[in-house]
C-alpha cells in the first residue's frame, strides 16, 4: 500500500474513537491521498463517486472530518468562503499563493517569512503554536490571457 503510515495512523485514530473501520473510509483515504490538489468536499465525493457510485455525501464530509482530527490533512478557508483540504502528513510547513481568477493553488516555502513570522509574534509577546499565510494575487498564466 502506498501510504501505509497514513493509513495506520487513520485506523488507530479510529478504532480510538470505537468508531467502525470500513473500506468506504480506507477508499476515500486513499482517493484523497493521491490528489496533488487542495480538494473540497465536493471534488472528492465526485472522484470517490466515480470509482464507489453507492458512496455518500455526508460519508465523504465525515471522513474528511475524522482526517482532519487525526492530523492527515487540514481545512483551509478561503476568502471566498471556499473550504479546501490538504494533505498534512509528513509535509513540510509550507505558505500559499492563490489565483483570484483561476483558483490555482502554489506551495511556496521560505525561511525569511517563517523568521518575519516569529519575530512578529515574539515583538507582541506571542508564543507562536501554527499559523496560516494565503496571498491572493493573479498568477501569470492569468496574466498573460488578459494581455
Amino acid at each position: 500500500m502506498r501510504f501505509k503510515e497514513e493509513r495506520e495512523i487513520f485506523e488507530n485514530y479510529i478504532r480510538k474513537k470505537n468508531l467502525k473501520w470500513s473500506e468506504q473510509r480506507i477508499n476515500i483515504l486513499e482517493i484523497f491521498l493521491q490528489s496533488k490538489k487542495h480538494l473540497t468536499a465536493d471534488e472528492l465525493y465526485r472522484r470517490v463517486k466515480k470509482k464507489f457510485p453507492s458512496i455518500g455525501y455526508s460519508t465523504i464530509y465525515r471522513t474528511l472530518k475524522l482526517l482532519c482530527e487525526c492530523g492527515i490533512c487540514s481545512e483551509m478557508r478561503l476568502d471566498d468562503g471556499t473550504i479546501r483540504f490538504e494533505h498534512l502528513y509528513r509535509d513540510t510547513h509550507h505558505d500559499h499563493l492563490i489565483c483570484l481568477k483561476c483558483g490555482r493553488f502554489v506551495e511556496v516555502v521560505d525561511p525569511e517569512i517563517e523568521r518575519l513570522q516569529e519575530k512578529l509574534a515574539e515583538k507582541e509577546g506571542f508564543i507562536l503554536k501554527k499559523h496560516i499565510l494565503q496571498m491572493y494575487g493573479i498568477c501569470r498564466d492569468c496574466q498573460d490571457k488578459d494581455k
